[in-house]
């Protein structure tokens, strides 16, 4: 009886944490370090749980260190950010988003990458 009532608290428990998981990002497009071609260059962040697009950003830091803040399509996935960097130069730039996920919490992250 103990043994089956260990099973059940640990599975309730697993099923607390996924529920009330922060948003990690599941894929990134452009991927962590990788090289694109520019100028224009498509993004993509899928998370693993559903975003408050509303309340997310992303914001690209360019190769000279200024920040540019980048305007989000409405028509995502509600676990997705999507945008488009456009006139990207050869360089590193990094990109930094932040979501408001659905249990409340606020998320951080970067992607860098280069274009070509």
């Amino acid at each position: 009886m103990n043994r089956i009532v260990g099973r059940l608290a640990a599975a309730l428990l697993s099923l607390a944490w996924t529920t009330y998981s922060h948003a990690i990002v599941l894929s990134a497009t452009p991927a962590k370090g990788q090289e694109v071609s520019g100028p224009d260059v498509p993004i993509t962040l899928r998370f693993n749980s559903r975003i408050d697009a509303k309340r997310s950003r992303l914001t690209l830091l360019m190769p000279d260190g200024k920040q540019t803040p980048l305007d989000l399509s409405e028509a995502a996935a509600r676990d997705s950010l999507v945008s488009k960097a456009k006139g990207l130069k050869t360089g590193s730039y990094l990109l930094r988003w932040q979501v408001l996920a659905t249990d409340g919490h606020i998320t951080r992250g970067e992607v860098p990458f280069r274009v070509k």
